[in-house]
């Protein structure tokens, strides 16, 4: 029997960070996990879990809010 082992590289980026959370003016770090019309990348391709995706997903959207992002490219 042969079980995966866990790998320590295949944390989220956040998580290797040691990121608590996801701040809303870091705009540099955000256009990367979106797309070149402004959509968020999905968990399974930008490798984010589940916890750090919502902050990604909160912060994007405050800003956008703020006018930091763009809504639509």
């Amino acid at each position: 029997m042969s079980k995966k082992q866990f790998n320590k590289t295949s944390k989220c980026r956040f998580c290797r960070m040691g990121a608590d959370d996801i701040d809303y003016k870091d705009t540099q770090n955000l256009q990367k996990l979106t797309t070149s019309q402004g959509k968020l990348f999905s968990r399974k391709r930008s490798g984010n879990c589940a916890r750090h995706q919502h902050s990604v997903k909160l912060s994007i959207k405050r800003a956008r809010f703020m006018a930091l992002l763009p809504f639509v490219a």
